[in-house]
């Protein structure tokens, strides 16, 4: 018996097999495409953008150098830490179209960032991504069995039974990672509300008499929306058609074209179709991300439109969250409601990325009422606080988890704190423990982490930039647990520990059933 089985091998149930992995579980991952490669995993189809807090995962896991030679070294992340820079980023995305100067972000945002590798978002592909997050899963031992897909899961009080390819496949967890038609969903019966669909998407590539007459990025039209890249020869387009032809019929050169110059308002031609993919803006969450012990993680728990870029981001968010405290609750390390805290914590997050990409649709409505609030967002976006706002959305290292203290730094994305040999957070995550900063060497703080050494890193000395704290406790995912400036009147680090660590002990805690 496995300890976790995941069904979904796409980006974010590798990430989360490279986490359990990492933690010494036992995983098989299940994917039903039979091939790892395809036309819409790489570029151009397959093209998309990491945030700033994706990035920084796969730093903090020691994987951001391999992604960037699969990337084929796309933007300037992992650039020297020396180097003279600002935590400002370089690019902001965009908000229904209408796109943001990053200079406007308010450096006062900032004041919680520190420079380092992994300091922006970035561009990369599908296909890129899995093959290096495939690769350290196998690393890992990992077992990975392609072209087999899940048909049936019965759970039992101690484990789980999945069948797929006519065999059973048992384990102590199940997570569903099988995107927005998630079988594992569906089989575990989640619930599943939310909006129903305003438009049709498209994404074609091919042969467009005219191409050069349509302007160059987001247009927003009076019709809807189209996209057209200046590199990589793909058209998007937005129809709001309420959701009616998506999969309903062949996507024909004819159809594509009638649309694209509705959307458009320009008479092109499209006279050849190499690949060409729709979708919708359905927005629907399952109102719980764990049945006993099954769990979903990326869009088998949250599907909505790709307005932003935030559903890749979003799920590696998922599978960074729940690895560790799955993987301790393997262990029997984990603390009472460890795994608890993972729905506690994504769940909202979900949430505000699905009305994130729903008030995009409503700005882009081809209605009377559309123009008007198109004017006034492009005005209120101009400014710096808008711009600050639509960043702290979307880069995803503002995020900020309730951890049970007030502290200004808790529960935020630690800030990549370089210590004076040079020595960087990120690169002390790498193995996927939680680690204690502590830049004042306090003795009482050493001792009082003895026994939790398995589980957390100590480590001691000047910070170049403390940013006015003597300590820090941060958790395997990157998030402070606990902190302590100059100011503070005790330091609270053993509760802390005890919350996200579970009790200390002088051995590994046998596994759990």
């Amino acid at each position: 018996m496995r300890d976790v089985v995941i069904v979904g091998g796409g980006p974010v149930g590798l990430f989360l097999a490279c986490e359990l992995g990492l933690a010494g579980c036992s995983v098989t991952v299940l994917e039903r495409e039979a091939q790892p490669h395809s036309p819409w995993r790489t570029f151009p189809l397959g093209l998309r953008g990491l945030n700033a807090a994706s990035v920084e995962a796969f730093h903090r896991r020691g994987m951001l150098a391999r992604l960037l030679a699969a990337s084929g070294g796309r933007d300037e992340v992992g650039a020297d830490p020396d180097a003279p820079r600002t935590p400002a980023p370089r690019s902001v995305n965009h908000f229904a179209g209408i796109m943001l100067d990053p200079a406007k972000v308010s450096p006062a945002t900032l004041s919680l960032r520190l420079p380092g590798p992994a300091m922006d978002g970035m561009l990369t592909s599908l296909d890129a991504v899995e093959s290096v997050l495939a690769q350290r899963a196998a690393e890992l031992g990992v077992d990975i069995r392609r072209g087999i897909e899940a048909t049936g899961l019965t759970q039992h009080d101690e484990h789980v039974v999945v069948r797929a390819g006519g065999q059973e496949y048992p384990a102590r967890w199940v997570v569903g990672c099988d995107g927005g038609r998630s079988t594992v969903r569906g089989l575990a019966g989640f619930d599943f509300a939310g909006t129903e669909p305003q438009l049709t998407g498209y994404l074609f590539t091919g042969g467009v008499e005219g191409r050069d007459k349509l302007s160059p990025g987001f247009n927003v039209t009076p019709n809807g929306m189209y996209l057209r890249m200046p590199a990589g020869g793909y058209i998007g387009m937005m129809d709001f058609d309420g959701g009616a032809f998506d999969r309903s019929q062949p996507l024909t050169p004819d159809h594509l074209q009638t649309v694209l110059r509705r959307v458009s308002g320009v008479e092109v031609t499209v006279d050849e179709v190499e690949l060409a993919s729709s979708f919708t803006d359905r927005a629907m969450q399952t109102t719980t991300y764990r049945q006993h012990r099954v769990l979903l993680a990326g869009d088998a728990a949250h599907i909505h439109s790709p307005l932003g870029g935030q559903g890749l981001n979003l799920g590696i968010g998922d599978a960074l969250n729940l690895g560790w405290k799955l993987a301790a609750t393997v262990r029997g390390t984990a603390p009472d409601g460890l795994l608890d805290t993972y729905a506690e914590e994504r769940h909202p997050i979900g949430a505000r990325v699905l009305d994130w990409s729903r008030a995009q649709v409503a700005v882009m409505r081809p209605d009377q009422y559309a123009p008007a609030l198109q004017t006034l967002m492009r005005d209120l976006l101009a400014t710096a606080d808008a711009t600050t706002y639509v960043w702290e959305r979307t880069s995803g290292v503002a995020n900020r988890y309730d951890v049970g203290d007030e502290h200004p730094l808790t529960g935020r994305n630690a800030p990549d704190f370089r210590l004076g040999d040079g020595t960087m957070l990120g690169d002390l995550l790498n193995d996927g423990r939680g680690v204690v900063l502590d830049f004042t060497a306090d003795r009482h703080r050493h001792d009082a982490l003895a026994g939790w050494t398995d589980r957390i890193r100590y480590v001691t000395g000047p910070a170049r930039n403390d940013l006015g704290y003597t300590a820090v406790l941060v958790r395997p995912d990157g998030v402070v647990a606990w902190s302590s400036d100059r100011n503070a009147e005790h330091d609270g680090l053993d509760q802390a520990a005890r919350r996200w660590f579970g009790n200390p002990q002088s051995a590994h805690a046998r596994r759990a059933p």
